[in-house]
Order: structure tokens, then sequence, then C-alpha cells
């Protein structure tokens, strides 16, 4: 809208990552609600937080259902026009406490169509067809099957980290972006969105410094994620569906992690 605003925080590399230095995963969120199966969280922040423009008000909600699903609800307006790209990084481990990879992990994605990255993570270029790569996951794949497959993609994240088109007829409404399944336990998840995207990361640039339940260390790749979310660098690029958020509008967005055992 012609108006410059200073620098975003910069946490990785030259760039701007997961809200900043302190982004949202980091502060302390209020207890607005709790009922039963469901908790509603809320947060403010307040205008030229991070660098982004407006006093936001965030809620999000997490109801645990009947049938064995986890929905998070995500709900948030601004004042000032700013940008807005919500998603939950929770780390996925089928095979239960103390298995130490997720290289057997079964996983489909419902995407014809990923997005190429530079060496920082950033999203150049063009969509490009999964078709005849170690990217495709229209049909099952052990996620440890291709990952070190001498391909740019997988070379610059040492491994998947990287954003999934995903094939979807309804905008609004949560349809089916991927499939999860443990050989070892037999448990599924199964993953729906209304969002456009996915991120599959594969915990590349995990350590083994970070220490678990019952003193369990997690080293690079012993989870995943399903990151739900509009593509990365979308401010950067009109043609990706837009992430701005303007006064008047509301942001709402819902994403289904479902689990159950085959």
């Amino acid at each position: 809208d012609g108006i410059v605003y200073d620098k975003l925080a910069i946490n990785n590399g030259p760039n701007s990552l997961h809200g900043g230095l302190k982004g949202f995963n980091s502060v302390v969120w209020d207890l607005n609600k709790i009922d039963g199966q469901t908790v509603e969280l809320k947060y403010t922040s307040a205008d030229g937080e991070e660098g982004f423009p407006g006093k936001l008000d965030t809620t999000v909600t997490y109801h645990l259902s009947d049938d064995n699903e986890v929905i998070i609800t995500y709900h948030a307006v601004t004042n000032k026009p700013t940008v807005l790209n919500l998603t939950n990084h929770s780390y996925f481990n089928l095979s239960g406490q103390g298995d130490p990879s997720v290289y057997d992990h079964k996983l489909t994605i419902n995407a014809d169509y990923y997005l190429p990255t530079d060496e920082t993570a950033i999203p150049y270029g063009p969509k490009e067809k999964v078709e005849g790569t170690p990217m495709d996951f229209r049909t099952p794949h052990e996620v440890g099957e291709r990952i070190d497959e001498d391909f740019e993609a997988l070379n610059f994240g040492k491994g998947y980290d990287h954003t999934y088109i995903l094939n979807k007829k309804e905008e609004n409404e949560p349809s089916l972006c991927a499939r999860c399944t443990s050989p070892k336990t037999g448990i599924v998840m199964e993953c729906y969105t209304t969002q456009p995207g996915v991120q599959l990361y594969t915990g590349n640039w995990m350590t083994g410094n970070f220490v678990g339940k019952n003193g369990q260390r997690y080293p690079a790749r012993a989870a995943l994620c399903l990151e739900t979310q509009h593509y990365p660098d979308s401010p950067n690029k009109p043609e990706y569906p837009s992430t701005v958020l303007r006064p008047g509008e509301t942001f709402q967005s819902k994403t289904i992690y479902k689990f159950s055992v085959e």
C-alpha cells in the first residue's frame, strides 16, 4: 500500500522464519476458554511486533473429537493491513517413544506440484511437477526411500523441507491433504485442511540436543511435520495465494489430524 516498514527480524540466514526472533510459538497465550474436550487460546500481537504492522488479535482452538481427531481452528483480525500465515509445527513419529527415525513411515500427499527452493529454503520460479522425482508422494512411499537421492531440492534442505500445492476442490472446506502410517504400530494419521499447501519437513536440522521423555534425544529425521499453510514468501510473489489481511477481514483456517489403526 505504499508504506515502508522497518525490516522484519532476521533469524534464518537472510530471511525471517516462524514469525521472527520470538514467533507465536515462543509467547505466552491467554487461556480464553476451556470446555470439556476444547481449549481456546488467545494472543494479541502489538503493532510493530517483530516488524509486522498492525495489532493482531489471534485465537487458536484445539478440540479433541470422539472420532480421534485433533481439530485446530485459527481466527485472526487486524487493525492495519498485515501479512499472516499461521500453521502447526508439531512433530510426529507414529512408531512411538524411543523410535529413532521416520524412514519406514509410509506417506501419501495429495499434490501434483511442489515449490522448489533456493539454498536458503525460499521458493523460486514456478511450481514443478512431482511426477518422476523423489518429491512424488501421490502414492504411498517410505519417507526414507528417496530422501538421500542426489536431487537439488533434497540437497538444499538436507531432506524434505518443501511446500506441496494441494489438489483441492473446495477452498474453504477441509480436504485430505496427507496420510502417514507406521508399519511398527499400525497407527494411521490423516491430515485434512482448508489451506492451499502443506510443508513436509523431515526434521533434517534436529541435532539430538533436545531431550524428551525418559531422556530420549531426537536426532535428525526422528520425526516429521505436516505444516498446513499458505506458500512461503507469498508477500513477495503476487502469483501465490495472498497472505495479506486487512482491517474488516477475518483470517480463518482449519486443520484436522485424524488418528486410527490399520
